[in-house]
C-alpha cells in the first residue's frame, strides 16, 4: 500500500476541515485533506461573528460571500416563555461596541463551496475524496488508511470530522456525551416587514426559538428547538399551517410569514471530550465541542480552535504534531471551550428547567445585561473575541487613570493653585 507523506492530515471536510486546511496551507505546511466533496443539501445558516469573517477574509475566501451574507447589527432577547418569573428584553446593538456589525449571516451552502473552491485552487492543499477507514499512530505520525486505497502519513493530524469523529476515537480521547431531549428545526422563511439586520431569539420552555436576517431585507433563517415530537409534528404540517405557527411564535414581529421550501429537523446533544489533543490528533470544530444552538457560538469557537492551533504549530514546525504542541493547543483551548460550551449549555437547562431558582437567576442575569450598558458592552466583546472584554476594561481603566493624572498635573502648575 502507497502512504504519502505530508507535514498535516486534515479530516473532514466540512466548514471546520476546509478551514483548517486553507489556514495550514497559508502558514506554509504541506497539507493532505481527506473528506468527501461538499453537497448543497445543508439549508442551515451561519452567523459569523467578526473575528471569523477576518479569519475568512485573510484566507481570501470573504469578498466571494459578501453578497450572499446578512449583516448582523442588531441582536435581542426576547423571553416568550410564560412561566411565572419572566426576563425583561435584551438588545444588543454593535454600535454600542463601536462596530458596524456583530458578524454575517450566511447560508451553508453558500459557505462551503467558497470554502471548497479556495482548497480546490490552492496549490499547498491535496483533497482525497474519500474517508479514513483506519488510523494507526507509530508515536511520530498518525497514519490514515484511505477507504479508497492507499494511506496518509503526518506529523499531526486535525479531527475536523464532526461529532462522532473516529479520529478522536481511535487517538484514545474520551468523550461526555449528553443527548437533550430537544430537536432543532431548520428553514427559511419570508416576511412582510424589514427585518432592519436584527436577530432575535426568543427563550421558550423548549428552547430557543432563533430568527436571523438573510440578505434582501424580507427573508430569514429559522431555527426553532422543540421536543422531537413537536419537531416531527411541524415538519409534517402544510406550508400555510406552518407559516401561521411561525408566525405566532414571533408574536408577529415581521408580519405575515411563509416559509419557504426545504425544512430539517436535528437532534439536539452535547458532546465534551475529556482533552482536545493526544496521539499525533488535535480535535477542532464538532469534534472538540457540540452543544445546543445559542448564542452563535458553534463555528465562530471551531474557527479559533483552528486560528490557534495553526499559531503554535507554525512556532514548532519541526515537529508540529509534537506532545509539546498538544499540550499547549490543549492548555490554550480549554478554558474558552469549557466557558462557551458551559454557559450554553447551562442556559439551555434553565430555559427547560421548571425550577424557580433557576428562573430567577435567568432573569436576574439577564436585567443586568439589559440596565448595565457597561456590562452589556464587556458582554459583546467577549462575545466576538475572548479577553477583548476585559481588555477594554483594563484599556478603560487606565484611560481613566490617565486623565485623572493630566488633571492633576493641571491643577500643580503655577497659577492653578489656591492664594
Amino acid at each position: 500500500m502507497e502512504t504519502q507523506e505530508t507535514d498535516i492530515l486534515i479530516a473532514g471536510s466540512g466548514p471546520a476541515g476546509l478551514a483548517a486546511a486553507l489556514a495550514f496551507a497559508h502558514a506554509g505546511f504541506e497539507v493532505v485533506l481527506v473528506g468527501p466533496p461538499a453537497t448543497a443539501t445543508d439549508r442551515r445558516t451561519t452567523a459569523l461573528m467578526n473575528p471569523a469573517l477576518a479569519m475568512l477574509d485573510r484566507l481570501g475566501v470573504l469578498e466571494s460571500l459578501n453578497e450572499q451574507a446578512a449583516p448582523l447589527r442588531i441582536m435581542r432577547i426576547v423571553d416568550a416563555t410564560t412561566r411565572l418569573i419572566r426576563s425583561p428584553t435584551v438588545t444588543f446593538h454593535a454600535g454600542e461596541i463601536g462596530e458596524e456589525r456583530f458578524g454575517l449571516n450566511m447560508p451553508n451552502a453558500a459557505l462551503v463551496p467558497a470554502l471548497s473552491a479556495a482548497v480546490e485552487a490552492h496549490p499547498g492543499i491535496a483533497w482525497h475524496k474519500t474517508t479514513v477507514s483506519a488510523w494507526t499512530f507509530d508515536g511520530t505520525h498518525a497514519v490514515a488508511t484511505l477507504a479508497g486505497g492507499g494511506a496518509v502519513s503526518a506529523s499531526l493530524a486535525v479531527a475536523a470530522d464532526g461529532r462522532l469523529s473516529p479520529a478522536r476515537e481511535a487517538a484514545g480521547i474520551r468523550t461526555t456525551v449528553h443527548a437533550y431531549r430537544q430537536a432543532a428545526l431548520v428553514l427559511n422563511f419570508e416576511h412582510r416587514s424589514d427585518h432592519a439586520f436584527t436577530s432575535t431569539e426568543f427563550h421558550t420552555e423548549t428552547g430557543p426559538f432563533t430568527q436571523v436576517p438573510l440578505p434582501g431585507g424580507h427573508r430569514s433563517s429559522l431555527v426553532w428547538v422543540v421536543r422531537p415530537q413537536t419537531a416531527d409534528e411541524l415538519v409534517a404540517l402544510d406550508d400555510a399551517e406552518l407559516s401561521g405557527r411561525v408566525e405566532a411564535q414571533m408574536q408577529s414581529m415581521l408580519g405575515r410569514v411563509t416559509v419557504e421550501p426545504g425544512r430539517q429537523v436535528y437532534p439536539l446533544s452535547a458532546a465534551s471530550p475529556h482533552r482536545f489533543a493526544r496521539n499525533r490528533v488535535a480535535l477542532v470544530g464538532e469534534a472538540a465541542h457540540v452543544f445546543p444552538p445559542i448564542g452563535a457560538q458553534g463555528l465562530n469557537l471551531g474557527m479559533r480552535d483552528i486560528s490557534d492551533l495553526v499559531d503554535i504549530a507554525g512556532k514548532n514546525k519541526d515537529d508540529p504534531g509534537s506532545a509539546r504542541v498538544l499540550a499547549a493547543y490543549d492548555f490554550r483551548r480549554r478554558p474558552d471551550i469549557l466557558a462557551r460550551s458551559g454557559a450554553v449549555n447551562l442556559l439551555n437547562m434553565s430555559l427547560l428547567s421548571d425550577f424557580l431558582p433557576a428562573q430567577v437567576a435567568r432573569g436576574a442575569g439577564l436585567a443586568l445585561l439589559g440596565g448595565l450598558p457597561p456590562l452589556r458592552a464587556f458582554f459583546m466583546r467577549e462575545g466576538l473575541h475572548p479577553g477583548s472584554g476585559f481588555a477594554a476594561l483594563v484599556g478603560g481603566l487606565r484611560e481613566k487613570v490617565r486623565r485623572q493624572d493630566a488633571v492633576a498635573d493641571q491643577v500643580e502648575q503655577p497659577g492653578h493653585g489656591r492664594h
